[in-house]
């Protein structure tokens, strides 16, 4: 499996997401090659905090999958899981999750999470699953797209 294919359809996701003035973040989860959901920060859009990408996106593949768990499934993130997120992947149980963008990236673009990581997470991240980072070409474009998007909703 290409996982690079679907770290770009994550980052894709995520400059569309950006374009529009929401959050720069995209998911996609994959089941035996196909894509069965997506997910892109709607934050903003849904007036819920809790809206992220990756929630996004396992709320919809748990609804196609019809279970409350992602068994077989692997994750592509634009970006390291918040804890939030991370969170909720631990509880979906996917088999592996990828992503592109480190937290100290989103960081910079404005979405500091550092002290929540440092509250919860600690040195343990990535324990129950693998938690990998894959350098993709232009990763840095939905944060740029966020950046430079003068009608977006900072929150």
């Amino acid at each position: 499996m290409d996982h690079k294919i679907f770290l770009e359809k994550s980052l894709d996701i995520a400059l569309a997401s950006a374009e529009q003035g929401s959050g720069p973040f995209g998911c996609v989860i994959v089941k035996d090659g196909e894509i069965i959901a997506e997910g892109h920060n709607q934050v903003t859009e849904l007036n819920d905090p809790t809206a992220h990408a990756e929630v996004q996106a396992i709320r919809a593949a748990c609804k196609y999958l019809g279970s409350y768990q992602l068994d077989g499934c692997v994750v592509y993130s634009s970006c390291m899981p918040c804890p939030q997120c991370l969170g909720a992947l631990y509880w979906a149980r996917p088999e592996k999750v990828y992503y592109v963008n480190t937290a100290e990236e989103a960081s910079a673009a404005g979405f500091d999470d550092s002290f929540i990581y440092e509250e919860m997470c600690g040195a343990g991240m990535g324990g129950k699953f693998d938690l990998e980072r894959l350098l993709v070409d232009n990763d840095l474009r939905a944060f740029e797209a966020w950046e430079s998007n003068p009608d977006k909703k900072l929150y």
